[in-house]
């Protein structure tokens, strides 16, 4: 079918596949490294902000770049990445969407740096970088400025995300995205009760449960011992929770693959569930430069670092690397008005019962967004209080 196969060409398209690569191998660093704490952040935000990098970096440094963001070149050349990027944002920030999503990239470039006209047009062109002088020499003022900048386009999610700056800072690169989705049909509040949530075979805290009755995509992986249920938002995103049985977290984890996620996707029937959700709102925030040493990207936070392409006669290097993500989730959805809308329920025969799926012990969540297949956000919730 030529349609289907001029799609599958698209850059966006072949892009997919290694974020999403990119976003299971750096979830297992983090789960590595967080112990029993909650896990949140958003993949596709952390490789826009290197594959941008990127546009800048030679030799070595590209290399172990390009290999840790997941790029083959032996299947996309490096102009259809950025291509790819490129059209992932234009549709996330498409202003019609039902949901609100803004994803965006920011330069603050020290006002005594001159950086390489070709290396502004593209970051302008390919990741709509607004590109930020800064007085670096003032540092207490330029962090004031970079965390303002983020708390008005994440709209208050995200404040004071950087606490300190390097004093041989010269360029600070952010990239945020905020999203603020509503369920498609959102849970009524009176049936939210107060519940229990299972941390582990010994310990429970309070939580405030939601519950819903009614028809979701839903699929038992018995292989792998867990429900993934999918509950969609308004618009053109979705989110998947994946409630491991009883102990068996670690082997769901450890299938982390876009092989098992489209498995899931693929697997998805549509079933009558008794549906309990808790209430949470978490946030992560993570150190990228220790996460990206890591998995064996080094050169371009070293002296050795090749930013070449970046700046004039200036030898630049990635001084630190933050990522900050927080998710509210709620009756009405992730931050919206509610909505009353009465729903018909189909007369059923008596069997077979609806199972009950209740997230009350430590789960998944995915938030996919259906237009681009990028993995906005990625957690597990360990503890929703």
């Amino acid at each position: 079918d030529q349609s289907q196969a001029d799609h599958e060409n698209l850059p966006h398209v072949k892009l997919a596949p290694s974020n999403a690569d990119f976003a299971f191998k750096l979830y297992k660093q983090i789960r590595d490294e967080s112990g029993s704490r909650n896990i949140f952040f958003s993949p596709l935000s952390i490789s826009t902000a290197f594959a941008m990098l990127t546009l800048g970096a030679r030799s070595n440094t590209l290399r172990e770049l390009q290999k840790g963001l997941g790029f083959n070149l032996t299947q996309m050349e490096e102009q259809e990445i950025h291509e790819g990027f490129q059209r992932i944002l234009q549709l996330l920030n498409d202003p019609h969407r039902e949901d609100q999503l803004n994803m965006g990239n920011a330069l603050f470039i020290d006002n005594q740096l001159e950086l390489l006209q070709n290396f502004l047009d593209r970051a302008k062109n390919f990741y709509y970088a607004e590109p930020v002088a800064s007085n670096f020499q003032n540092l207490p003022q330029a962090i004031k400025e970079i965390n303002m900048y983020v708390e008005t386009k994440t709209h208050g999610k995200i404040v004071d995300l950087v606490k300190s700056l390097d004093s041989e800072t010269v360029m600070v690169l952010i990239n945020y995205i905020f999203f603020r989705g509503s369920w498609e049909r959102p849970f009524n509040n009176l049936n939210t009760r107060d519940d229990d949530f299972f941390l582990d075979a010994k310990n429970s805290v309070k939580v405030k449960m939601m519950h819903q009755n009614k028809v979701f995509n839903v699929h038992r992986d018995e292989k792998l011992s867990c429900w993934v249920v999918e509950i969609p938002y308004k618009g053109n995103v979705t989110a998947l929770f994946v409630l491991p049985d009883k102990e068996t977290m670690k082997q769901v984890e450890d299938a982390l693959l876009k092989e098992t996620v489209s498995n899931w996707l693929r697997a998805l029937e549509k079933r009558e569930i008794y549906l309990d959700l808790p209430k949470f709102s978490i946030s992560g925030s993570y150190d990228v430069k220790r996460l990206f040493k890591k998995m064996g990207v080094t050169e371009v936070f070293s002296d050795q670092a090749d930013l070449s392409g970046v700046a004039k006669d200036h030898l630049l290097k990635v001084s630190k690397a933050i990522h900050k993500a927080t998710v509210d989730v709620r009756e009405n959805g992730t931050e919206a008005a509610a909505v009353t809308m009465m729903e018909l329920v189909p007369l059923r025969l008596a069997f077979p019962r609806p199972p009950h799926i209740t997230f009350n012990s430590p789960f998944l969540m995915m938030i996919i967004d259906k237009t681009t297949d990028g993995l906005l956000f990625l957690g597990k919730i360990v503890n929703p209080t």
